[in-house]
């Protein structure tokens, strides 16, 4: 058995010899059963009254609890239990502490090997409470024991006294708190270094040694979820000079969507070094997809654009995603053509994905985006932002002569601005500039 810890042992006072004992109480302990009991917040905050539950099987009924006080100087409320079935019903969300008895029995007389059976119930069935273990004089062990299980703390039963017991209840409910606040903190952490794995994964490096094409992204999370969500993209340049983008977005907002995402995007790198390209690469795609989603309601749009080595002339697949933005020279900025939309992968078996051949010019950026940039909203009524809103907002921002990574941040910022906080959803852009 583990030696006490100091820290638990530090706590009383009694036995430091820093506190009276506490003069028997002529009106008797202050206990109240269930139908006396009205509601108290469940916090510490000043002014709310602090609630004791007390977990005993005493047949005498000997009072083991003096009459409490908080710092104020208000009463702490104290409810009894004689067993685990009376506390399971009086352990409400206005209780901040649990005092156990460890020398309650186990329930149904389970745990008879385990002297800790009765405590380990209590906090399976309480796990945000904070819980004092009460053990006999002397047996230091065990309640050390306790607090290495999972209790916040223990005392000796004949040696309880207001002064003692009022300055443990806050003691460990505050020690709970803290320890919830530790844990939460490091499942941040976990959380965290999650998203940072699948970052890697969704936002790739792209491949474009020896292209003169300049490459800006920008994703953005929606904040509304604890891991990343299903957009994805790419870019690489093939051997034969061509350059070959995507971005595309797998419906759905959790892990297993983005986990889905990585293993599109993957798969279209591969196919697109392999030499695929157009409506056979994306027959291929829903394969992939087909294979590896969770159930068959989940679908992916996508958008592919591969363009010439010369860098005027590109390729365009659309499966259910919108349309490119492209800007030139001395002309507005406008959307790519999007009659031959196909539908978005995964709908639709033995579908069929028209390549449409595109005229770019000498001088150009066209941006690919997913629905997040375009679906949020304007103001305070219920209007979306839709494409049109969105050319006519990167019109202005061309205007100002912002491009590259600059244009990319101040459009997703606005959009933000627009929508009066953060999105809902993910906005992943991609933008690919030629100039001669």
């Amino acid at each position: 058995m583990p030696a006490p810890i100091p820290r638990q042992r530090a706590i009383p006072a009694a036995e430091s010899g820093q506190a009276p004992t506490a003069a028997p109480n002529a009106g008797g302990p202050l206990k109240e059963e269930a139908h006396r009991d009205t509601p108290a917040a469940h916090t510490t905050a000043a002014g709310a009254t602090l609630t004791l539950l007390l977990i005993e099987d005493d047949p005498g009924g000997s009072p083991i609890v003096p009459e409490l006080l908080d710092p104020s100087g208000k009463p702490i409320r104290v409810r009894t239990a004689r067993n685990l079935t009376e506390a399971e019903r009086l352990l409400t969300d206005d209780v901040h502490c649990i005092l156990l008895d460890l020398a309650l029995p186990a329930p149904g007389g389970t745990g008879a090997d385990d002297e800790l059976a009765v405590l380990r119930h209590v906090l399976e069935l309480a796990p945000r409470h904070a819980v004092l273990a009460l053990t006999a004089s002397g047996d230091a062990e065990r309640g050390a024991e306790a607090v290495r299980v999972g209790a916040q703390d223990y005392l000796f039963r004949d040696e309880l006294d207001d002064r003692l017991l009022s300055r443990a209840i806050r003691y460990a409910v505050e020690r709970k708190r803290s320890d919830t606040a530790e844990r939460r903190l490091a499942e941040g952490r976990v959380r965290a270094q999650e998203n940072r794995r699948l970052e890697r994964g969704l936002l790739p490096t792209p491949l474009l040694e020896g292209s003169s094409l300049r490459f800006a992204a920008r994703y953005r999370p929606g904040r509304s979820r604890a891991l990343l969500g299903g957009d994805f993209y790419d870019c690489v340049r093939t051997p034969d000079g061509t350059v070959h983008a995507m971005i595309g977005d797998v419906c759905g907002h959790g892990p297993d969507e983005a986990a889905l995402g990585v293993e599109l995007r993957i798969a279209w790198r591969a196919l697109t070094l392999a030499g695929l390209c157009g409506d056979e690469l994306l027959n291929t795609l829903q394969q992939v997809l087909e294979h590896e989603r969770a159930d068959d309601e989940i679908f992916a749009t996508l958008c592919t654009v591969d363009i010439t080595p010369d860098g005027r002339r590109a390729g365009l697949c659309l499966a259910g995603h919108p349309s490119p933005l492209i800007a030139r020279p001395g002309r507005p900025a406008e959307l790519l053509p999007y009659d031959n939309n196909g539908p978005a992968l995964g709908l639709l078996p033995g579908a069929r994905w028209p390549r449409m051949q595109v005229e770019l010019g000498p001088e150009w950026s066209l941006m690919l985006y997913t629905d997040g940039l375009i679906e949020g909203r304007v103001g305070e009524g219920g209007e979306r932002l839709g494409q049109d809103g969105m050319v006519a907002m990167v019109r202005r921002q061309l205007e100002r002569g912002l491009s590259g990574e600059d244009l990319l941040r101040t459009a997703v910022s606005e959009v933000r601005d627009l929508n009066g906080g953060e999105l809902t959803d993910d906005v992943a852009v991609v933008l690919l500039d030629r100039v001669p």
